[in-house]
């Protein structure tokens, strides 16, 4: 087996990373080495995938003999095991240290208890002769497929394209935030950290590797959101914690289950036993396994831990809404998904995402905090993606993909933009970005990208969105019908009044000179943009040369869902769609000089945003959206929602865990 040196240094290199921001206080040096290391990851996760493409694309186990790493790993789980019961004593939260102690010393006993994996002659291979069913022989540690690959792009270059973005923004936000003690090195430390996490987490075949890389998301996660050190930030990254923490639980409690029962920790043979129906303890595992996915992938009712997550500053939010941590619960139930299909755990999986596609579409609807509704937006999308995973479809997991892909690039070029356009208006609200396209033009462009790639044709999230649609009613399942065509229809409400302040001109306005946007900031949101339009324009070609074999690696078979003659269609649309903003740009600034001012109820004052009544009073003129707080808003749902869910997983649980025991 061709050995791949590339993928250590992706787990390493980061870490390293990490301890050289934390000794480098100087900003300029440090500036240096964080641009520098997010250039090399970048860089590393493209040549993985040459790399693993020139080995011919096939599925590839490594690193059986792992024991230096696998003490490396017991000894680091031990230590994060430390560093929450410290941070947990130091503010008072004692109860959240148990969620980190017990799981791991059930795991280090487990380790430490000499247990082995499965005997050649175990080895089960596919019925339809692709590939191997269990994938390894004496428990190999690393799995590289075309899931991971695209995983380690997805966190790769979007990940250091948020790190390099962060490099300028966090000059900026101290600038506006002189309340903060200024410890950029310290955010920088975790950021990379975090990344070498996720890189550990997407290529782990072990288990036991999984859950290690699992507590460090979650640690690297509860420290970026208590940056701050404020009171609500501290409030805010305990939540954070104890959700993942208590989803961190019910993986340990899944891996040692199936581990006790089979003598072994791999991830692709729990998979296959689960896929075969034919085994209780595999049956146990994956719904607990899929159920701390869940907590990951912030659904309902753990969805307020992501809301949280805003105080943070706005790269900790891209990195945990776009390319990391809420993607790995996405990534455990796609590699689940075989092994849920037909199952009540399909069923509870994909009710739950449905339901929370739809409620927290409405929340979105009644929120105008630019960075709220991206968070609302970000557990919507999540819920239909993890629904997709439920069903378990081949057609579903291909809009599954699609749909993480797409939202990993839209997200993160969002959440970077309202960053940006915040220090420059000193303001995220919706209502203040009226005409940002003029006045900030750049920002204004950026944003209508990003808005567009969410839920306009023919950019993948729409597409993906009818394809997952379609695989419902195929499947007959007519609740996840109703889901997704009721939460579209609300997904389409909020971006659309967003998307019209972007364009909105009621006044002459000229372009602002207080664009503060850092170079660094440009470059990333540019390449995002281009990333964004490039793959809208390549949709049909991804899905031919890399998704579709995807889905049949997984499968052992695809169905073919975009046609291969649609791509000229595609390029059309997207034309049009980027031709609307330019054209009413054009239009406007020719506008401004020839025109007196608009007509209103009274003399207008000159510049369009007031005017003189009939009794000689001034009034301003307000455009303004309309947001149903009393009718949708998040106090109003967010409490029943969570109740509803909670007695749907305990039900779903309770039924799952006594059929198989049964």
């Amino acid at each position: 087996m061709m050995e791949m040196p590339i993928v250590p240094f992706l787990i390493i290199f980061p870490v390293i990373m990490a301890c050289l921001m934390f000794v480098a206080r100087a900003e300029n040096v440090r500036r240096v080495l964080a641009f520098s290391g997010a250039v090399v990851i970048m860089a590393g996760s493209v040549v993985l995938a040459v790399q693993w493409f020139m080995n011919g694309s096939k599925l590839m186990t490594l690193y059986v003999e792992t024991e230096v790493a696998d003490h490396c790993i017991l000894a680091a789980e031990i230590l994060l095991m430390c560093v929450v019961t410290f941070l947990s004593f130091k503010y008072r939260k004692y109860w959240v240290c148990l969620l980190s102690i017990i799981p791991t010393c059930a795991m280090v006993w487990y380790e430490l208890s000499g247990s082995k994996g499965l005997a050649p002659e175990d080895v089960m291979v596919r019925s339809d002769g692709i590939g191997l069913l269990s994938g390894v022989v004496g428990e190999y540690h690393i799995y590289i497929d075309r899931l991971s690959v695209l995983m380690c792009l997805i966190v790769g270059v979007i990940g250091g394209l948020i790190a390099i973005y962060a490099i300028g923004y966090m000059q900026g936000y101290h600038n506006h935030h002189k309340d903060v003690e200024d410890r950029s090195y310290y955010f920088m430390t975790i950021l990379f950290l975090f990344l070498g996490a996720m890189f550990g987490f997407v290529l782990s075949e072990s288990l036991l590797w999984i859950d290690f890389f699992w507590e460090l998301t979650s640690v690297c996660s509860f420290l970026l959101i208590g940056y701050t050190r404020e009171e609500e930030a501290i409030h805010n990254s305990f939540r954070a914690l104890w959700m993942n923490l208590f989803g961190g639980c019910a993986l340990a409690v899944g891996i040692l289950y199936f581990a006790l029962q089979y003598g072994t920790v791999s991830l692709h043979v729990l998979v296959a036993m689960g896929e075969a129906k034919e085994f209780g303890a595999a049956t146990i595992a994956v719904a607990l396994i899929a159920f701390a996915a869940l907590t990951k992938a912030a659904q309902l009712p753990f969805s307020t831990w992501l809301i949280g997550a805003m105080v943070a500053p706005t790269p900790s939010s891209a990195l945990l809404h776009s390319a990391t941590m809420v993607k790995a619960g996405i990534y455990v139930l796609f590699r689940l998904s075989p092994a849920m299909h037909g199952t009540t755990t399909e069923a509870m999986i994909a009710f739950v995402g449905g339901f929370t596609f739809l409620a927290t579409s409405l929340m979105a609807i009644a929120q105008s905090d630019g960075k709220t509704i991206l968070a609302f937006s970000t557990i919507s999308n999540l819920g239909l993606m993890v629904a997709c995973a439920g069903v378990g479809h081949p057609e579903t997991i291909w809009a599954g993909v699609f749909l993480m892909i797409f939202h990993a690039i839209s997200k993160s070029l969002l959440f970077q933009d309202v960053g940006a356009t915040e220090n420059s208006l000193h303001s995220r609200d919706v209502e203040d970005m009226h005409g940002l396209i003029y006045i900030l033009p750049r920002l204004g462009m950026f944003m209508f990208i990003g808005i567009a790639g969410m839920f306009l044709a023919p950019f993948g999230m729409l597409i993906s969105k009818w394809s997952a649609l379609r695989a419902s009613v195929d499947e007959r399942n007519i609740i996840l019908v109703l889901f997704i065509v009721f939460g579209s229809a609300t997904t389409s409400l909020y971006w659309t009044k967003w998307m019209g302040k972007l364009v909105s001109h009621t006044h002459l306005t000229e372009a602002k000179m207080n664009d503060v946007t850092k170079p660094t900031e440009t470059l990333s949101l540019s390449v995002h943009a281009v990333l964004m339009v490039l793959l809208c324009m390549l949709f049909p070609l991804l899905s031919s040369i890399y998704v579709n074999p995807l889905i049949k690696e997984m499968f052992g078979k695809a169905t073919g869902v975009l046609p291969d003659n649609i791509l000229v269609v595609l390029v059309a649309i997207i034309l049009l769609v980027f031709a609307v903003p330019i054209i009413s740009f054009v239009y406007s600034r020719k506008m401004t000089f020839n025109r007196k001012g608009a007509y209103m109820n009274g003399v207008n004052t000159g510049d369009d945003r007031s005017f003189v009544d009939s009794f000689g009073e001034r009034k301003t003129l307000w455009l303004s959206n309309h947001y149903y707080k009393d009718l949708v808003g998040s106090r109003k749902l967010m409490k029943p929602s969570q109740i509803f869910t909670v007695s749907v997983l305990i039900v779903m649980l309770v039924i799952i865990i006594g059929g198989a025991i049964v």
